[in-house]
């Protein structure tokens, strides 16, 4: 899965919890601009890990604050697994 991809299924997941068009979120807006709360991004984030067969630890994810962060943090796991 290349960039695109994970950044294209962050939007898809988004939109699916949070229930609204994320379709155009850029890679460098900020997570806490997006409205969606800290159980929105668990839920965001436990999708990404079963659809991707990851472990993102909770350490990994501490210093996130864009979408890209998330992004690099996800491709640095895929690599791992």
């Amino acid at each position: 899965m290349n960039h695109d991809d994970r950044l294209h299924l962050f939007r898809e997941l988004a939109t699916e919890v949070v229930e609204r068009d994320f379709s155009g979120v850029a890679e460098t807006t900020q997570i806490s601009e997006l409205g969606i709360d800290s159980l929105g991004m668990l839920e965001i984030i436990g999708e990404m890990e079963r659809r991707l067969k990851i472990r993102l630890p909770d350490e990994s994810l501490a210093n996130v604050v864009t979408v890209k962060n998330l992004l690099e943090v996800v491709a640095e796991h895929q690599q791992l697994a």
